[in-house]
């Protein structure tokens, strides 16, 4: 990387004027891609999805941080996406997962990007645009999503025999990955058997069968002897996984790499009867000290958190939400935290002292996963390595 990008990436730490801001850390994003290769064979390249702006940290930084650790195979969920990073001059491969209208299929070729084959139908579309272009196939193994179906094997075998698709890969999906239930197993491997009889039969047919790939995040961690020739690797390469339970079965080898803050942009006091935000939800029992922060819902921090739900950290003490979350301001508890003022910072995720609120915490609280936590993260808020 050019010593301007690296200026331009370190810039952040002026952000910490602004309202609210999330801060990455490069040590915990190269621990996270050592883990993931050291327990993948050599052959198999990570191929990271960032998609939703890298699930919520900022898809050009990631990338760019990603493509000077070597990385070259990103996949992302749209031709939106795929453009923004060959814009900010990201090499190597870019796969989209999803589906592309006909009239969009100039800039795929422009940007230099890989269109998925989402069935057979869109393959005759593909057929019928005629212009060559770099496409891998989906196979739909029983997500039922998107691909053309495992058991339609000749209709797989037309989509190869179409002259101007430059087929890079083929690939599937794992639906049940993320449990070791046994029925689950069962799922997986039956999957995982469909999608490797399609690669058979086509190389039994004399067809020659591209990259392969079908793990992504958990299948890499619970199924790693399904491994291909990439592993499409979401939420584990951003430190985290689904769940809390789950992240901590791997806290010892995954690190989280995003930490979100805010100002305290007012400190006042209420008396005992007085309200507090929109509609009067919340009414002070006694005499109070209360804190307004610069962040609210439209910076993806959620609603659900309202009315004493969550909490943020301010100088190492929790500090609880009080009334309902605004669009850009949330009221916080600092009755019992000191010397409390403007300017002071909020930690909404990451730590404070010898306290920390995780992504994971906030995911039970809202009765989600950190996936949408994270992928929620407004565009407005800067983000940078630090």
């Amino acid at each position: 990387m050019s010593v301007e990008i690296e200026k331009k990436d370190r810039k952040p730490n002026k952000m910490k004027n602004g309202r609210a801001w999330i801060e990455l850390d490069e040590a915990a994003l190269r621990r996270n891609v050592t883990f993931l290769q050291k327990i993948l064979p050599e052959d198999c390249e990570l191929m990271p999805a960032v998609k939703a702006d890298a699930y919520g940290h900022g898809a050009v930084l990631i990338a760019k941080k990603l493509n000077e650790i070597g990385i070259t195979h990103f996949c992302v969920a749209c031709l939106q996406e795929g453009i923004e990073l060959r814009k900010s001059q990201i090499q190597g491969e870019i796969l989209i997962l999803g589906y592309t209208a006909p009239e969009e299929l100039d800039l795929v070729r422009e940007y230099q990007l890989s269109q998925t084959v989402v069935d057979q139908a869109y393959a005759r579309m593909l057929q019928e645009y005629g212009k060559e272009i770099h496409v891998q196939v989906g196979i739909d193994t029983g997500m039922h999503r998107l691909g053309e179906r495992s058991e339609n094997i000749e209709a797989i075998k037309e989509i190869f025999k179409i002259s101007n698709l430059v087929i890079d890969g083929m690939y599937t999906h794992l639906s049940a990955d993320d449990t070791l239930r046994q029925e689950d197993r069962l799922f997986t491997r039956q999957q995982a058997e469909a999608f490797r009889s399609v690669a058979a039969t086509l190389e039994e047919d004399g067809f020659d069968v591209p990259k392969l790939h079908m793990q992504a995040s958990y299948g890499v961690l619970n199924y790693p002897e399904l491994s291909g020739d990439y592993a499409r690797v979401g939420i584990v390469l951003y430190g985290v996984l689904s769940t809390k339970a789950d992240t901590e079965i791997w806290k010892d080898s995954i690190s989280p790499v995003l930490s979100l803050k805010t100002r305290v942009s007012s400190v006042r006091r209420i008396q005992k009867g007085e309200s507090a935000g929109y509609g009067n939800p919340f009414v002070a029992e006694y005499e109070m000290k209360i804190a307004a922060l610069s962040i609210g819902y439209a910076d993806g921090l959620p609603r659900a958190l309202s009315n004493n739900i969550g909490a943020v950290l301010i100088r190492g003490k929790m500090a609880p939400i009080i009334g309902r979350i605004c669009m850009d301001q949330t009221l916080v508890d600092v009755s019992d935290i000191e010397e409390v003022t403007a300017g002071d910072i909020a930690v909404i995720i990451g730590a404070s002292g010898d306290l920390e609120i995780s992504v994971c915490d906030i995911a039970e609280q809202t009765d989600t996963i950190t996936n949408e936590v994270l992928s929620r993260l407004g565009k407005r808020l800067e983000r940078s390595f630090v």
